[in-house]
């Protein structure tokens, strides 16, 4: 395989470190900036409704500072709409979300709402933005983003993640049906959601994904090694494993 598979860095959690001492430090802005210097080919950034990390503003400066695409990540609410399509972000990638959940816990049920999402998915597309459907590797979910006319999905890979053994390797294949089926149809595959540079290879190794979207480990990792330096070690492992 010789693809390049672009990697995403998400920086919500550099703006947790921020809010939890409610300062202006550290700077998610500054962290993307570093990310991008260090080779990274995008940013996330997850909006939530409660603002318990990246905040509306993050978003306007993001957009002005950024010159690599800015993943904006949402909720299917009217309200994260009006602001996407304010800002119009180069992507943006409709996740489910639960005020009392940690992070974002499963896929998206594509199908089970499709009147919901037909709408956003119309409007954010008219508006330039590349649009894409957080959702488990199931076929259901699969025809779902296909019916909905999503360019994109991402897969969700929390589980494999937090597998171990004939379990992982399981979820592993999984995973590796679900991208083929999703390319087999035109649609553009990525993954994310706890990855880290112990497991990244067998999910670099699935040769349908265009995308990776990595936060909370390059964040993990910067700590003792720098920003800058954790992004070019997720670089390299993902380069040698595709």
């Amino acid at each position: 395989m010789t693809d390049k598979l672009r990697l995403g860095v998400n920086i919500d959690h550099v703006a947790t470190v921020r809010n939890a001492r409610g300062v202006g430090y550290p700077d998610p802005v500054r962290a993307a900036l570093i990310a991008a210097a260090a080779g990274a080919d995008g940013i996330t950034a997850h909006l939530r409704e409660d603002r318990r990390h990246i905040t509306d503003d993050d978003i306007a400066r993001l957009m002005d500072a950024l010159t690599i695409p800015l993943n904006l990540e949402m909720a299917a609410t009217d309200e994260m709409l009006e602001i996407a399509l304010r800002h119009r972000p180069h992507a943006v990638c409709i996740v489910p979300e639960k005020r009392e959940e940690r992070t974002t816990e499963g896929g998206l049920d594509a199908a089970g709402q499709h009147n919901r999402l037909k709408r956003l998915v119309d409007l954010l597309g008219e508006a330039g933005c590349r649009v894409s459907l957080f959702v488990e590797p199931d076929p259901r979910q699969i025809d779902a983003t296909l019916r909905l006319g999503a360019p994109v999905l991402e897969l969700h890979v929390g589980r494999y993640a937090e597998l171990e053994g004939d379990a992982q390797a399981e979820e592993l294949r999984r995973l590796s049906d679900a991208a083929a089926l999703a390319a087999k149809n035109g649609i553009e595959v990525h993954a994310g959601h706890g990855l880290t540079l112990d497991n990244v290879a067998p999910i670099v190794a699935i040769p349908q994904l265009r995308e990776l979207n990595i936060g909370h480990a390059l964040i993990a990792d910067a700590i003792f090694m720098g920003l800058g330096d954790a992004v070019q070690a997720m670089r390299a492992a993902m380069d040698a494993a595709r």
